[in-house]
């Protein structure tokens, strides 16, 4: 049981970050489910990169199962769209190569905290099992894969040696499997005093972080090394920068360094709680750039890099309308609450993360031109072959 610390607030070590941190779950406000049409939009607007990669995937023998995986897969629709555009690309494939397309295989993998049971209750049924590939495409209402989630951390192997074709990851990436420890040490030249994200700070921390992003790829590219099958590809989608300094965390330091910075200064002004425990939260996200993240393939050495750029995204807030400044400051505390709501939780416990989410909602709405005009987001996109 992980030890409590003031307020009887249980204590997240980093250690345990795997076992409780996820997106927020259900069907609120507040939930990925309902903040992520953005990533959508996002997710869409790389199809043309997606299917460039799908392309480059080597052709198996029919009898064989086609095998997927989603990594990082959250609670929403997207990773289900993904997953049936994948299929059906590959089934053109298959088709236009003269061949019956195979039976797909999806698996669906996040940490053991994600919420699953959202992900599967929005999975359409499986046709019946003597309808034909060709009539499970055409069928509305039904999916043409097998469908099973895994839980685990995607920097450990989760699957058995040469058995996937297609690994596809998107906006997962950039978190990191812990907050660096020095990070949170007073002792240390890497302590982040003052801050709970990355964002301006010294370059003793940012130095750690960028350790921590790289040595999470690089476990990443060990275990997908082991399980991908020859002829196989990746497609990675993660936050990027475009500046090379990494305090400068471009649109996740807008969205963690400013308004949701400023709401942890007022919880601490406000005597709700100490500037200690405000010093020991950190937001474990890192947006590499195009360089970082070449150096950990390139010296991992078991994939070619057949795509590496900077794409823009666009804005991470689900607005309706833009005028509206308290609807914008509301997507805001949202969209923080959506990705990082289960830390701030853990952390502070529930009434205080409230308070601190109204907060953001305020000063969003307090700044709402500048917040839908600066915080931009910018993605690193990968496709990697294995050999």
């Amino acid at each position: 049981m992980a030890p409590r610390g003031e307020n009887n607030i249980v204590v997240v070590p980093n250690m345990k970050l795997e076992k409780v941190f996820c997106m927020k779950g259900g069907n609120g406000e507040a939930s990925y489910a309902n903040n992520s049409q953005a990533q959508a939009r996002h997710a869409r607007s790389m199809l043309h990169l997606l299917r460039e990669t799908l392309d480059g995937v080597q052709l198996t023998s029919p009898e064989v199962p086609f095998t997927v995986v989603d990594l990082g897969c959250s609670s929403g629709s997207n990773t289900i769209f993904t997953i049936e555009t994948i299929i059906k690309h590959m089934s053109k494939r298959y088709e236009e190569a003269g061949f019956k397309p195979p039976e797909f295989s999806a698996f669906f993998s996040d940490l053991p905290s994600n919420d699953f049971n959202t992900l599967f209750q929005l999975l359409p049924p499986i046709a019946d099992p003597g309808v034909s590939m060709e009539e499970y495409l055409a069928a509305k209402g039904h999916r043409s894969y097998f469908a099973a989630a895994v839980p685990g951390s995607f920097y450990k192997r989760l699957f058995p040696c040469r058995s996937i074709n297609l690994f596809h990851s998107a906006f997962s990436l950039h978190w990191l499997s812990q907050v660096p420890d020095c990070v949170v040490d007073k002792q240390s030249t890497a302590y982040n005093e003052g801050r709970v994200f990355i964002h301006g700070a010294n370059e003793g921390t940012a130095s750690a972080y960028k350790k921590q992003f790289q040595s999470d790829l690089s476990g990443f590219l060990r275990s997908r090394a082991q399980e991908m099958m020859s002829g196989g590809s990746m497609f990675l989608v993660c936050l990027g920068r475009t500046s090379v300094d990494p305090t400068d965390q471009g649109g996740a330091g807008l969205l963690f360094g400013t308004h949701f910075q400023d709401a942890w200064n007022d919880l601490v002004l406000e005597g709700l709680i100490t500037s200690e425990k405000r010093d020991n939260f950190n937001i474990p996200v890192y947006a590499p750039s195009i360089q970082d993240f070449r150096e950990v393939v390139e010296a991992n050495g078991s994939f070619t890099i057949n795509k590496l750029e900077v794409f823009k995204g666009g804005s991470p807030l689900v607005v309706n309308q833009p005028d509206d400044e308290a609807e914008v400051g509301r997507a805001l505390a949202n969209s923080c609450r959506s990705v990082a709501g289960v830390l701030v939780d853990a952390h502070i416990g529930e009434e205080l993360s409230k308070e601190l989410f109204l907060r953001v909602e305020r000063k969003g709405t307090s700044h709402a031109k500048e917040v839908l005009e600066q915080i931009q987001f910018f993605h690193i996109v990968a496709s990697l072959s294995f050999a």
